[in-house]
């Protein structure tokens, strides 16, 4: 499960502090399929970072599996991302002097796994791309960089995949592939994915949606879904919401003016956490 605790992320601008996430609780459950929507700008991509660990909130708690990421320290953090959390980003990110191969192998021959090369070729093979295995990104083309990117998250086997736009540099038909690459993997493998994107057929996919706006989740199907599966009526929860009870609501208790990973590349090229004060 992912669990978020009055999160909230805030930069200084200039001298002035700007709040990118204003203080946000929600949980996801294991195996949901969760698709995170917004304009540009709205703290999308920065409420992934927080939760992958790759950035630090301002306030509050991140927590994978009951594990309270935001007390770890580097080397703890990065073990915990190698076990439970694949990342997929927007540009790829591949390491351009290896081949596909090679790309998916690495986060196996970090972990030590003795089986890295069978993995990672079935692994090729489940991304459809047995015959590029020995091709350098230079290579091939932006959909199938996309498919090796997703064969190196899911090297680990993680519960947990996050997903940054991953069709933003697609067209469309390679951005259908990711698509169904993505369900497949959610309905196979019952993997928990958080995706961010502003591809309306790749959201409709998602077993529940949070939409953003100015730092703030604006609307959160996941809560009613949620309560749905615990025999709740969802006319109760949104007839408690007329009356003016917000308890356990997550909805315009999160927020954010400016998406902070995108204006800063480093965020996806690297952790860029800072101990807290």
């Amino acid at each position: 499960m992912i669990e978020l605790r009055e999160v909230s992320k805030t930069v200084m601008s200039g001298t002035e502090p700007l709040t990118i996430l204003h203080p946000l609780s929600l949980q996801i459950p294991h195996g949901q399929f969760v698709a995170v929507v917004g304009p540009s700008g709205s703290g999308k991509s920065t409420l992934l970072g927080l939760i992958a660990g790759l950035d630090a909130p301002s306030s509050g708690s991140v927590l994978i599996d009951t594990v309270d990421i935001t007390r770890l320290d580097e080397d703890s953090l990065a073990r915990l991302r190698g076990e439970k959390v694949g990342f997929v980003f927007q540009f790829f990110h591949l390491i351009p002097s290896l081949t596909a191969y090679e790309n998916v192998a690495v986060p196996m021959e970090i972990a030590g796994l003795d089986d890295a090369r069978p993995r990672a070729e079935r692994l090729l093979e489940e991304v459809g791309l047995t015959g590029r295995a020995h091709h350098y990104p230079s290579q091939l083309s932006g959909g199938e960089q996309q498919r090796v990117a997703l064969a190196r998250a899911l090297a680990n086997d993680p519960p947990i995949v996050l997903a940054d736009e991953p069709t933003g540099n697609l067209d469309s038909a390679n951005g259908r592939h990711i698509l169904e690459l993505l369900r497949k993997i959610h309905s196979g493998r019952g993997t928990t994915i958080v995706l961010v994107t502003h591809d309306a057929e790749l959201a409709a996919i998602a077993d529940a949606r949070l939409m953003m706006r100015d730092g703030r989740v604006v609307e959160n199907t996941l809560t009613l879904r949620s309560l749905d599966k615990l025999g709740v009526a969802a006319s109760d929860v949104e007839g408690r919401r007329a009356e003016g009870d917000h308890s356990g609501d997550p909805r315009g208790r999160s927020t954010s003016s400016l998406d902070y990973s995108r204006d800063d590349p480093a965020l996806v090229d690297g952790s860029t956490r800072e101990p807290r004060p």
